[in-house]
């Protein structure tokens, strides 16, 4: 069947290949006849390695298991390998009549005591020229016994076939015929040529049946075939598929025409078939999926490993009962979890299994065991889904609510609850719980981190835990003491004693049915002295069970290491040096293994493997090549228990089950170049140079020319499917780049590649996208790609917000590096382009950035990072542990570590907000201040409470609470201050030393300890400073501040070497106080929240409104650091300088991301990085734009009587303009070349664009009126201002000259009204639309003096816009509500409410330049686009700053935001929508309606209809078309 075999191999296999891939399979052939010679072919251990692989993929296969291609030979039938002795002296009685045959037989077999019962081995088989009719021979021989002893009753039916079956029937009756229920993927081709026994005796028709030795045609096979083929079409006529061909001397030749169709059906019969039994197999599943399946599979497949493991166990019970007391004596009380640790091999994960048998009765209690053998299965690999799987379980065995679904999406989130859950069992004082996990190595979060996280450090009462970790190099063993500190949480499994050794040698041999002579079983333990290893033990079982008892074997291995040696050089002997040294080879530098799939295809492209392997034959086809999978087979039999298969990805994968193999593969076959060439093939595998037909040359020992041939190998796209992923490259492909050395293909292919970024970012998350670059970043000396991964940090908040998907990290990555596309092109340059041209081809409405408009790298800010917090408001750095502890309103205290950037503590306690948080004791100790008047010490190493101190007094709630902390280490002392006292608390005790009480009206604002003098320093409220002594708490003097007139004190904080204090006021003064008196040092735009110092003192950074200003210190006080002060999107309220001062983290209360606030880290080295032009410093929203963008106009910082003129493309200042009052708003008219300026003095001045003079003033309707609004018509033919009731319309005679003329007013009317004008809109016919402070919407026509209301917004009105027709107006509101108004009918055409958890209102909107479309600006940091036609949401994006004005362009939009950049961007529509996906697939809780009123009204007509029961029909039609137009995403 040469020709049907290479016909799949050529076009069936890839087609059915490819389809699998896009379900997220694996496609697997295992034709172990393939490639080799057809004495290998029928070799007895062919047989059974082949019926060993059919079971195989009968239990791994999803959908297709087994096809048999059925010709016209039955085939030989193979000499059995074993008889058992009682069977063996059945047929030594029936050949004693033969002598000749008993000495074939007996010269063949010989007796193995070894097996139990004993066994007849079959000997090889003479020479290669000689072993066939040998065999043949013997197999007649044995044929005649067996019949004859069927005859007399003295074997069964079973036995008998042993003897006359072949090798085609073995695999069809195993692989189809034996099966109970259905076909399980088993498919038979069949084919027929007709007219064959017409022909059957000729020369060519021979060749296609069975002959015997002489060369006739063997009857009986021909007889047992057709019994065949009628046993396969009476019992499963489902899975024959016959094919008929006519009669042909060339057997089946593609050339022949006849032929060539029928091997073409063929291939598209086996493609229709294998892919509905994979289709119909992925439905089974899905149709029987119960909910938590998962779980239960997870749960039972630990189960079956645990049984498995301790079927040997023995000894260790001196070591099981130690545990037992343990665990018995620390039921009732908290306590540590328990670590059993040891050297790799030394019977961890058995001692663990029998712990889990046995833990019930140690306890003698009832117990909920959980039991994990971490790596071994896909849910056990990483421990997010660790925590995940026990949770669920820990859960459903006490009745508890399961994790909810906003937990389980961060790991942070799962961490918290793990712990919290454990607490809740042990409160429930009725079952233990005990989890198990074995083998913490290999869980892979734990290799890269300097802590554990998740592990607590204390267990509560009833709960236990315990962990098995490996000492040696790994470091895992390490990591773990950084979390659990105490030493006897540490218990070390030693090896076993000389005598439980052998014990275990015998049990493993008792279980394989195995024993050993007398004299074996001295050699084996005089090559084991004292070894109680069980790692060894077992190497040394797995030799000597192949131990026949009639060979001497050699002595054994006496270390591991030798041992691991003494197999190789076996398996060298037996496979040859060249496939063993690349199979193990590439199994050891896989970064998580391989699957044999992929193994088979990495040694088809290994040529030196191929020129091995085909050096005393030729390949069957001269189109392809391939690797023969039957030796892979052998080979992987003889390695046996030296394999691991590891779940990963879905995938199994193999890896070496022992670390001393892995080194010593390293060591024989990895060293010098040998390394890269490894690396270096699987990167060619993983990148698929060689895959979809891509032909490779190769010259063949006996073919002598080069052969360009197709390797066959799977194709490796990024994308399978529009959402399978090919993980596999994903995680592999890099990690071959580098360690090939391959680093120019690195940047381009992974780290400069926009498509990999995106596939590895949407398939495994933000998290996995960053590890990669900091895994591969490091050794790519490239500034460019630090620029990529610092863009990826800052695109953390999208993320977490929206969810992970294509459209929002394109945007991310062009809108941040757009700025460097022409200073790096050569990778960052490349990254924009494949981005652009990504939105080209985007088939879904989409906003493209047209330039850099989000912070881009290379600027202070690092990243930005959420918890499980909510509003934070103090922080304090542990330097020496890198920890940032964070206090919040809820009084929550996280622990992060903040080179991992996670959360490894949540420290529970407080009751109401923390206001302050000290570290101390080398950053391994903190305690914390709270509004619940107390103050708690926390050991930040292991997440434990020290003590709590009640600080409160009275609980009063107008009484003061604690609000700053301060440390005294050397006298181990805490001063606690509130605006009425001061105390001081022994560290060590908590007892009180003394309280120092206010004693006047005039509250304490600040206070600080200066611990070289001994002094406590108070500030008040009337700018009174007081000092204390610091040991006794009386009063050593007063001075009043004199510097700050006017203000109050807000802030403090003490410099301790200079013995200065630098303080706050709430007009922004900031005043450095000295023993010499106080002098002014910076005035700031608005009052100081708050001062910090680094921990040297160098620097100072102070805290207003949303911003942080970095003060340096010199040698006298503190100037300016940093020209642009730090930015966030709502009050800052603390911050803390980071180790060496190259950092500074601040903390606000802004809580937009998942309802828990973030923080950010700023760099403050970022000087030396690549610079993009300043950002415009606006603070106010106040913001206009002329040329096009070019100029942005706004207040100035701290003083709001200048409007700066900033050159957007120079980054600069280019002009100030003095308006002499406040600015309250500002506009622009275009074509005119005028800014308007709107004043807290009601004045509106006018400045000329192109010129400084002849600046125009147009007064208040009534004096010390503010201007509330404005507005230009579209035309820029009028100008509306408007005050508090007060509506103005004036004219611009001659817009477009460049001395245009303002007329007016032509128009002044009065609201009428108590509540204020909000916003305002003006037409070119003189109707102005205005929205009030309560939600009120009118439209008044100057003309005519009419007012005509408009339907209501509930809240304030925040912006009105006309259409450039001026047919239509949109109007939005607070509560996020947006209107579109048809303005001849003054009614609203549609209404879209647009809703979420987080943040609410509309910031501002605008019609695009054909009217087609609104773009609206939300509060939420998000710009949506609305279809004018439908009222459909077309788009949203996510912009990280508040927009104040959107201003439309031909196609798109501009837009200047609070962080000071311009978006421009172009809206992309496709013509047809009829697949667009939903704008807010992934967006957290959030939810838009749309309401039409044409609709409404015909719903309200066939109400109408209905009533008079008529018109169901058009009803129905209704119904059914207002839902559509409402759209609700929770």
């Amino acid at each position: 069947m040469d020709a049907e075999r290479e016909a799949l191999q050529s076009t069936a296999y890839p087609e059915v290949q490819s389809f699998c891939q896009k379900h997220g399979l694996m496609f697997e052939v295992v034709d172990l006849r393939w490639g080799i010679q057809d004495t290998q072919a029928t070799d007895h251990m062919t047989t059974e390695l082949c019926l060993e692989e059919l079971d195989r993929c009968q239990k791994t296969s999803l959908g297709p298991a087994f096809v048999a291609l059925l010709g016209d030979q039955y085939g030989p039938c193979p000499v059995p390998t074993l008889i058992e002795e009682k069977e063996w002296e059945t047929l030594k009685a029936q050949l004693i009549t033969r002598p000749g045959d008993l000495e074939l037989v007996a010269h063949h077999f010989q007796r193995d005591e070894n097996t139990v019962p004993p066994t007849y081995v079959l000997q090889a088989l003479g020479t290669r020229e000689t072993h066939g009719p040998e065999e043949a021979t013997l197999t007649s021989v044995l044929r005649r016994g067996a019949q004859e002893a069927r005859k007399l009753g003295l074997i069964t039916q079973e036995q008998w076939h042993r003897y006359y079956r072949s090798v085609i029937e073995w695999e069809i009756e195993r692989g189809l015929l034996s099966l109970t229920d259905g076909d399980q993927g088993a498919t038979v081709f069949l084919r027929e040529i007709r007219d064959l026994n017409k022909h059957i005796l000729e020369d060519c028709t021979l060749k296609m049946v069975d002959r015997l030795a002489d060369g006739c045609l063997d009857t009986d096979a021909q007889n047992l075939l057709s019994n065949l083929k009628g046993r396969i079409a009476d019992t499963q006529p489902g899975v024959l598929k016959a094919h008929h061909l006519p009669w042909s001397r060339d057997l089946v030749n593609p050339q022949n025409k006849a032929h060539a169709r029928y091997l073409k059906a063929l291939g598209e019969q086996f493609v229709a078939r294998a892919n509905h039994q994979i289709l119909q197999r992925l439905q089974e599943l899905e149709a029987g999926r119960q909910e938590l399946a998962w779980l239960y599979q997870e749960i039972r497949h630990h189960l079956r490993l645990s049984v498995e493991a301790t079927r040997t166990f023995c000894g260790r019970q001196e070591l099981l009962a130690q545990v037992g007391q343990r665990l018995l004596q620390s039921n009732n009380h908290p306590h540590t979890p328990l670590v059993l640790f040891g050297p790799p091999g030394i019977g961890k994960t058995a001692l663990m299994c029998k712990l889990a048998e046995q833990v019930p009765g140690l306890l003698g209690c009832k117990t909920v065991t959980i039991l994990r053998l971490l790596g071994t299965s896909q849910m056990s690999c990483d421990a997010p889904s660790l925590l995940q799987s026990i949770c669920f379980q820990v859960c459903l065995a006490y009745g508890l609510p399961l994790p909810p679904a906003q937990v389980l999406e961060v790991h942070t989130r799962v961490v918290q609850f793990f712990h919290t859950l454990l607490h809740t069992v042990s409160c429930r004082n009725f079952e233990s719980l005990v989890i198990l996990l074995d083998s913490v190595d290999d869980v892979d979060s734990i290799h890269r981190a300097r802590r554990v996280p998740w592990l607590p450090s204390k267990c509560p009462p009833r709960v236990h835990l315990i962990l098995s970790a490996c000492s040696g190099q790994q470091g895992v063993l390490d990591t773990v003491q950084q979390t659990l500190m105490d030493p006897e949480s540490y218990w070390e499994v030693k090896p076993l004693s000389s005598n439980q050794g052998q014990e275990m040698i015998q049990l493993l041999l008792t279980a394989s049915r195995r024993t050993l002579s007398p004299g074996q079983r001295d050699l084996l333990w005089a090559s084991l002295p004292e070894c109680g290893h069980p790692g060894q033990l077992r190497l040394a079982f797995e030799e000597a069970r192949k131990w026949a008892s009639f060979i001497v074997p050699a002595p054994l291995a006496s270390t591991a290491e030798e041992a691991m040696h003494q197999l190789c050089a076996r398996l060298e002997q037996t496979h040859g040096q060249l496939l063993v040294a690349r199979v193990l080879g590439y199994i050891v530098s896989s970064r998580q293994g391989v699957s044999e799939a992929e193994l088979k295809d990495i040694l088809s492209l290994d040529d030196e493997v191929l020129q091995a392997v085909y050096q005393d034959w030729t390949p069957p086809s001269k189109e392809l090549l391939r690797f023969p999978p039957l030796l892979w087979v052998r080979l992987r039999r003889d390695l046996g228990n030296c394999l691991a298969r590891r779940p990963v990805d879905g995938f199994t994968l193999l890896a070496i089950a022992h670390r001393q193999l892995a080194e010593v593969v390293r060591e024989r076959y990895l060293l010098g170049p040998e390394k890269a060439k490894r690396h270096g093939m699987l990167a060619d595998f993983f990148l698929g140079t060689w895959s979809q037909g891509t032909k490779k040359l190769i010259t063949l020992p006996l073919v002598g020319k080069p052969l360009n041939l197709d390797r066959k190998v799977a194709p490796q796209p990024l994308w399978f499917s529009d959402t399978v992923a090919n993980l596999r490259k994903l995680k592999e492909l890099p990690y071959h780049l580098l360690h090939s050395g391959r680093i120019q293909e690195l940047k381009q292919e992974v780290l400069g590649n926009m498509n990999w970024i995106s596939c590895r970012g949407v398939s495994g998350g933000i998290e996995s996208l960053l590890d990669d670059f900091d895994l591969y970043a490091p050794h790519v000396d490239c500034l460019e790609v630090g620029l990529v991964r610092e863009a990826l940090q800052l695109c953390r908040p999208a993320v977490e917000l929206r969810g992970m998907e294509r459209s929002i990290l394109y945007t991310e990555i062009l809108a941040r590096l757009h700025f460097f596309a022409t200073s790096h092109p050569a990778l960052v340059g490349q990254l924009c382009q494949q981005a652009q041209s990504w939105f080209r081809e985007c088939p879904h409405p989409v906003l493209v950035p047209l330039g850099g408009f989000l912070q881009p790298p290379g600027g202070p800010l690092l990243v930005t990072l959420t918890g499980c917090h909510k509003g934070i408001t103090a922080m304090a750095w542990s330097l020496e542990e890198k920890l940032l502890v964070v206090g919040t309103q809820d009084g929550i205290v996280a622990v992060w570590d903040m080179e991992e950037q996670q959360v490894i503590h949540i420290l529970t306690g407080h009751t109401g907000e923390v206001r302050c948080v000290k570290v101390f004791a080398k950053g391994t100790q903190a305690i914390s201040a709270s509004k619940d008047r107390t103050l708690r010490l926390w050991n930040l190493l292991s997440g434990q409470e020290k003590f709590t101190i009640w600080d409160g007094g009275s609980k009063d709630p107008t009484e003061s609470q604690s609000w700053s902390l301060h440390v005294d280490e050397a006298k181990k002392v805490v001063y606690s201050a509130s605006s009425s006292k001061v105390s001081a608390w022994n560290l060590e005790t908590a007892e009180l030393v003394f309280h120092i009480l206010r004693d006047t009206s005039d509250p304490w604002i600040c206070t600080a300890v200066l611990a070289s003098r001994a002094t406590l320093l108070t500030v008040s409220e009337g700018s009174v400073l007081s000092l204390w002594s610091s040991a006794t708490g009386k009063v050593q003097g007063k001075q009043h501040l004199s510097g700050i007139k006017e203000e109050t004190p807000t802030c403090g904080v003490l410099v301790q070497k200079p013995g200065q204090m630098v303080i706050g006021f709430s007009k922004g003064s900031i005043s450095l106080v000295s023993s010499e008196g106080d002098s002014l040092m910076e005035k700031l735009p608005e009052a100081v929240g708050f001062l910090v110092v680094s921990e040297d003192e160098s620097l100072l950074a102070a805290g207003f409104g949303r911003s942080v200003r970095i003060f340096l210190a010199d040698s006298q006080r503190f100037h300016r650091f940093m020209a642009t002060d730090l930015e966030h999107e709502d009050t800052v309220e603390t911050a803390v300088f980071g180790p060496e001062n190259n950092l500074i983290v601040t903390g606000s209360r802004d809580a937009l991301i998942q309802q828990s606030s973030s923080f950010k880290v700023w760099d403050l080295t970022y000087i030396q990085k690549p610079r993009v032009s300043a950002p415009f410093l606006d603070r106010t929203g106040l913001t206009a734009m002329s040329h096009n963008g070019s100029y942005i106009y706004f207040p100035k910082i701290g003083d709001k009587n200048k409007v700066i003129i900033w050159d957007l493309a120079e980054g600069e200042e280019q002009d100030a303009l003095d308006t002499s009052s406040e600015v309250r708003c500002l506009e622009v008219a275009e074509q005119a070349k005028l800014l308007f300026t709107g004043l807290i003095s009601g004045i509106v001045l006018v400045f000329p664009l192109n010129s400084r003079q002849d600046v125009t003033c147009i007064p208040p309707p009534e004096a010390r009126k503010a201007v509330n609004c404005m507005a230009l018509s579209k035309g820029e033919e009028c100008l509306a201002i408007a005050y508090d009731n007060i509506v103005l319309v004036l004219d611009i005679i001659n817009p477009r000259d460049p001395c245009p003329v303002i007329d007016g007013p032509i128009y002044t009317f009065y609201t009428q009204l108590p509540v204020t004008i909000s916003s305002v809109a003006v037409l070119a016919d003189y109707r102005v639309i205005y929205g009030m402070t309560n939600g009120d919407l009118f439209l008044y026509e100057c003309a005519n003096s009419k007012v005509f209301p408009l339907e209501a917004h509930g809240s304030r009105v925040t912006c009105v816009e006309v259409s450039h027709k001026e047919q239509l107006a949109v109007s939005g509101s607070e509560e996020a509500l947006l209107c579109l108004w048809d303005l001849q009918a003054c009614k609203w055409k549609f209404e879209m409410s647009y809703t979420n958890s987080y943040c609410r209102g509309v910031q501002c909107a605008c019609f695009s330049k054909d009217d087609k479309y609104v773009y609206a600006g939300l509060r939420d940091r998000s710009i949506i686009v609305w279809s004018v036609l439908d009222g459909t949401l077309l788009a949203i994006q996510f912009v990280h700053a508040i927009v104040n004005r959107i201003i439309p362009t031909s196609n798109g939009f501009i837009a200047p935001t609070r962080h000071g950049y311009l978006i421009r961007e172009r809206f992309q529509c496709p013509s047809s929508r009829a697949s667009q996906q939903d704008p807010l697939k992934n967006f957290k809780k959030a939810v838009w309606m749309v309401k039409s009123r044409q609709r409404e009204e015909l719903a309200a007509a066939a109400g109408t209809l209905q009533d008079s029961g008529l018109g169901n029909a058009q009803r129905n039609k209704c119904k059914s078309n207002k839902h559509s137009q409402v759209c609700l995403i929770v």
